[in-house]
């Protein structure tokens, strides 16, 4: 089951960083890791840089299973907790001063994903200047 949610959390960066792409974002580095947490994807379009954070779930029938209008059922989002966004706060610091970025304008973004593996479809909701 673990390897499952692996896999399938490693198919949602990959599908977020082409999305990214597209939408003009050049990233430029995945996956920074500190004991306090981790940032999926660390990106930059005109002169601001952003730290995304990327969730992905994984859905039977993507027509079905996800409401495009009301997004009434779960969201992928709903994953990011206050301790998470804690984490993500403290791991995006580090960040900044290891690589002597403290006066670069920043900011923090979600990108959810909603994956149907079996019709190979996703559906990609941005999330751009988040309050963490």
């Amino acid at each position: 089951m673990k390897q499952r949610h692996l896999e399938v959390g490693r198919l949602g960066e990959d599908i977020a960083c082409r999305f990214l792409k597209s939408k003009g974002y050049l990233v430029f580095e995945r996956n920074f890791r500190k004991k306090q947490g981790e940032i999926d994807i660390i990106a930059k379009k005109d002169s601001k840089t952003y730290f995304f954070e990327v969730k992905t779930v994984s859905c039977e029938n993507i027509e079905h299973d996800v409401s495009y209008e009301t997004k009434d059922t779960y969201r992928p989002e709903d994953n990011i907790h206050p301790l998470k966004l804690k984490r993500l706060s403290e791991t995006i610091s580090l960040y900044l001063i290891e690589r002597k970025m403290e006066d670069v304008e920043w900011t923090f973004g979600a990108v959810s994903i909603y994956l149907d593996r079996e019709g190979k479809k996703a559906k990609i909701d941005l999330l751009e200047d988040l309050i963490l």
